[in-house]
Parts: C-alpha cells; structure tokens; sequence
C-alpha cells in the first residue's frame, strides 16, 4: 500500500515521555552511559567533529562500561559524512589462524566456549576507532584519549550493573581467574554501585600508545604509529602470551588460546557499503550479511504487505503480526548469513519485495513453533542444531552479558551516536572483551573477547569457524535516509535482540507517528525463537519476553494465540538511543533509553 501519512489507528503515545526529546541547532550526543555522552558533547563544545566525537566517547565506554565492553573487542559502526555517502566501518576481527574446528575437537569441545580464549576473535575496536578518527576526524589521538585515560586514572563511580556483574564473578575470579581478582576486586573488597573504580593498567596502556606515535611527523601518522604499536608491540605481545597460559572456560576445562602476534599484524578494519532497502518513504540502512543488520530489512519487508492495524506493537494484532515475522527473519539468519568472502553468496533477495511477499503470507493468526527458513535458488538452508532453552545449562562469565532467555537482566553491549553541525553522523556499537569473558591481563587491565562463540563447529555452516573468517556478529548500529541524505542514526546493544527493539522503534515512530523519546519509552518485546548466536546456544519455539507495561490484554491474547510469554519487568529491555538531523533547516534532535537509569542524550 502507499503511505500518505501516520497512522489514524494507533495506539496512542504515553502523555508524558520520561524525558523530551532534546533539540537544537549544534550537535546532539547519545549514549549507553552519561560519561560517553558528556565526553562525546565536549569534544563537539571545543570544536571537535562528530567522528572525534564518537572515538572519545568510544574509548570512555571501555573504561566506564567495561562488563559491557573492552579495547579487546569488537565495533561495527555506520557513519556518514556531512550526511551523505554513508558507509560501514567494519571493526569485527576474524578467527586465529590456529582456530580450526579440529583444534576444537581435539581439545575435546563439540561447540566454542562463551569464555575464556579460545573464544577469541582478533580484537577490532580498538584499530576500528583509530581508523575512524584518522580518516575523519580532526583531533589529535592524545586529545581524544584525554577523557577516558582521566577516568581510568582519577576513577569513576561505578554503576549498579557492573558492580553486580563483578560480584557474580567474585568466586569464580578468585578461584579460576586470579589476574582479574586483582584487577577488579582489589584488597579482596567488591565495589559497590557509586564506588570510585580504577584502572590505572589501562590508562598507563593509552599513554604509551600515544607515546609510541608521538614521533610522527602528521596527525595522520601519529595516529598510524600508535595503531602499530597496538597491532605489532606490547599490547599484542603481552596479550598473546597470555593467552597462552591454559585456564578455565565455560565448559568446565582448562585450555590455553590459539591467538598469535601475525593474527594481529595480518588484520585490518576495512570500510565496507551498507545494504538498504526502502520503508514508508525512508531507507533503512544495515552491515552485511557477516552481521544480523539484514534481519531488520528482512522484517521489514515482510510487513510491507500488512496495514497499519497489524504494525502497532502495543495491541495483540500488531505483536503478534511482528513476532511471527521476526521468527521468520530469524529462521534465515540462522541458515543462511555469515562471512561469505571466501565463498561469496548473494543473499539479497532475502528482503527483496517478492520474497518478502511470500513469507508475509506464512503468518497465521497463530504463534508457529516451527524453524521456517526460506528458499534461494543454489543456496541450501543450513539448520542449526536448535537445543531448547529448558534443557540448557549455563557456567559463569558465558555468553554475552544480555537478557536471558527468562527476561532476566545481566547487561548488554553499548551504543552510541553524535551527530554535528555540518551533518556528520555516526552509529557505533562496541562490544566484546568484557571483564566476565577471559581472565584479565595484568600489564593491560582488560581481557580478550569472546565472539567465535557466534561460530558453529559445524563446516556446513556459513557461519562455521573458519580461519580468517568473520564470526556473524550482532552488532547491528543503522542509519536512515531520506532524499539521499541521512537524517538518523540509532541502535542498541542487547544481542539477538538489537534488531528487534529497533524494529520496534521504526515502527512507532514511521508509521505511528511517535516522536524519538516516545518511542523509546514505549514498551517493548522480543521473541526467543531463534538460535542464540551466543553459548550455550538456545532456541525456545514460541518463547516471547514482554515488558509488563503492555497492556494486560495483549499478553492474554498473545498467550490465546499460542506464544509462551514470559512478562519481565515494565523497564527492562532495550537501550536505544538516537540522533537526528534534518538536513533543510540544520536541526538536530536526539533521545535516549530512560530504563536503567544509565543512558542519556545531550546537545544543544
């Protein structure tokens, strides 16, 4: 159908959002974390750009998220200068070249650990945001690292979050991981929320790789040589001896990483064009196929072919309209996406128009608890061993610190967005290398990361570990255009969830009508239906967790039409924030996730 405007029947937006949505004519900032929002903003008060921006409030995330996030992990952002010509900035590492199924196998493991480093891709934030600021940015490395190397080093108050996430680990540290008790429980004494936290390690690492480049004779160059040293000199050295020492994993066992120095050396983030497709007059910009990105434009263009009764997440017709075709989109991920360099596969049909037709007409008025993928002419669809969540066990420090299959609460990834006055627009969404993934180096005050979990150990997989070959990541920043300028960037952290919650907030706000901060408030959902792309790797048919601030209703016609909702806090999911500019007047706007506490926007 063609959309001449929002929708006339809609669930109307709360009275009163949590918070306006900011607007001004400057430069808007958002993040996961009030520091990374204010550093970002203060970059953009002393002249910086949006892209030195969004690196400083990068490597403040490290520091003041980091069971969230670490240098050691991974980044996949969208940018945009001055609004156009967007581009994806892919910072996802590949596997070691010793990361071979066989070696798996002889260590006796029949899928990757979700700790500890043998899970290990090659770490990619770090080098992704020096990239970044080396091709776009206008500062200097030192005055960009100036924000986090201040909190690492005079401290922080640490967050409820990561002070919990630290005392579930306690034991665990203490018995198993003794370099990260040190670092993160010092004097045997477990922060509590408010405590100022330190990291001195790390911030003495910052200052030595500024020294390292110090010497040249550019901005550019400096930047080039301390990326170098990151790459080729102590830190590489120092974690990859380290990880040769066997210590404990997630199965149980002990084993020594397969992470060597020309794993290092031979990587290099690479910029990449985004896919897109069009959806009520905007163009909804995503990562490839070596991410979930298409998942969202797959969803999307299944529910072209509904009205606008069956796009409002807030009634039982809507929800169950979404949640049906996000299974479908996520029965497609789950077969068919992964890193297709080495066997190149052109996947894009998966939400082309006429395909997304035919799924459409695959939703029922009732919950399917069947793992339906598609079909692409030559491309078989591989199905993943799909192990019900019920039947699952879990060890600490696994998976990726997101919501549980039950709803519960451990944390997520994080986001953030900038966006300045001359249009540069950036969408970054760091994750990886959180303290509970590998034991900490002590000379650094970080730990590997932990993404081949997202590989199978399976080599009909296309997401099957490979040598050099990208795991499929979640990550999944977007920006939006209009008129071939982007007027939008968002997302959140939250794993296989990530699209689903901005799924959401499209919808609200492009056929709903609602306003950025409206629909982040708004209450939200996700389905479990999919193959977790983190271990122990579950999968719940009709699983649907809900905020309980949906109407009462809704979760009893859900559960009519055969979905197992589980109904999870009224605050609870989703930590998306968002920047906005229009390109005709200059404004710009943001908003950012009220649930937590933690998230804010700023800007002026």
């Amino acid at each position: 159908m063609t959309h001449t405007g929002f929708a006339t029947k809609y669930t109307t937006a709360a009275a009163t959002p949590t918070r306006p949505t900011l607007q001004g004519s400057f430069g808007m900032s958002a993040s996961t974390h009030w520091l990374a929002t204010a550093s970002a903003q203060s970059v953009l008060e002393r002249g910086g750009n949006a892209f030195d921006a969004a690196v400083a409030a990068g490597f403040v995330l490290h520091v003041v998220e980091p069971h969230l996030n670490g240098p050691a992990g991974d980044m996949v952002a969208l940018y945009a200068p001055r609004g156009r010509d967007p581009r994806v900035l892919m910072g996802q590492g590949p596997a070691p070249a010793r990361a071979t199924i066989q070696h798996f196998a002889a260590e006796g493991l029949d899928s990757v650990p979700g700790a500890g480093a043998l899970a290990a891709a090659v770490p990619a934030a770090v080098e992704a945001w020096m990239t970044l600021l080396a091709d776009h940015g206008s500062w200097e490395l030192a005055e960009v690292l100036e924000y986090a190397i201040h909190y690492a080093e005079n401290g922080h108050p640490i967050g409820h979050q990561a002070a919990a996430v630290i005392g579930t680990m306690a034991v665990h540290f203490e018995q198993h991981w003794p370099t990260s008790a040190s670092l993160w429980i010092p004097d045997q004494k477990l922060p509590a929320a408010g405590d100022n936290v330190k990291n001195v390690a790390y911030a003495n690492v910052l200052k030595r790789l500024i020294e390292a480049g110090s010497a040249a004779n550019t901005r550019q160059g400096r930047i080039r040589e301390s990326l170098k040293e990151w790459k080729e000199g102590f830190v590489a050295q120092a974690l990859t001896t380290f990880a040769r020492r066997p210590h404990r994993h997630s199965s149980g066992t002990d084993h020594a990483g397969v992470i060597g120095l020309s794993d290092f050396s031979d990587f290099n983030v690479c910029i990449e064009e985004p896919v897109s497709m069009d959806f009520r007059g905007t163009t909804v910009l995503k990562a490839g196929f070596w991410s979930q990105g298409p998942a969202l434009l797959q969803c999307l263009a299944i529910l072209k072919n509904f009205d606008d009764e069956h796009l409002d997440p807030s009634t039982a017709l809507g929800a169950h309209t979404i949640i049906e075709a996000l299974k479908l989109a996520m029965a497609d991920r789950d077969s068919f996406y992964g890193d297709s360099r080495a066997e190149p596969a052109d996947l894009t049909a998966l939400y082309s128009d006429a395909y997304g037709r035919d799924r459409a007409q695959l939703i029922s008025d009732y919950a399917s608890k069947d793992f339906r993928p598609g079909a692409l002419p030559g491309i078989p669809a591989h199905r993943p061993p799909l192990v019900n969540a019920l039947d699952s066990t879990s060890a600490l420090g696994a998976g990726e610190p997101t919501v549980r299959i039950t709803g519960e609460t451990r944390g997520d990834t994080c986001h953030l967005d900038v966006v300045d006055r001359y249009g540069n627009m950036v969408s970054a969404t760091p994750s990886g290398g959180w303290l509970q993934s590998s034991p900490a180096i002590p000379e650094l005050g970080f730990a590997l990361g932990t993404r081949l979990q997202m590989t199978w150990l399976d080599e009909s997989s296309p997401s099957a570990l490979r040598p050099g070959a990208r795991p499929r990541t979640t990550l999944s920043p977007t920006l939006l255009m209009r008129d071939g300028r982007v007027v939008a960037s968002l997302g959140s952290p939250g794993g296989d969830q990530q699209d689903q919650w901005q799924l959401l907030y499209l919808l609200r706000t492009l056929v709903g009508g609602y306003t950025p901060q409206e629909a982040i408030d708004a209450p939200t959902f996700h389905t479990s239906a999919l193959a977790s792309s983190f271990w122990p790797r579950t999968w719940n048919a009709l699983g649907v967790i809900a905020e309980s601030r949906l109407q009462p209703e809704v979760l009893a016609e859900l559960r009519e039409r055969g979905h197992d909702v589980t109904m999870v806090d009224g605050w609870s999911l989703g930590r998306l924030s968002t920047v906005l500019r229009d390109p005709e007047t200059g404004q710009v706007s943001a908003a950012a996730n009220p649930r937590g506490n933690q998230g804010y926007a700023a800007g002026r």
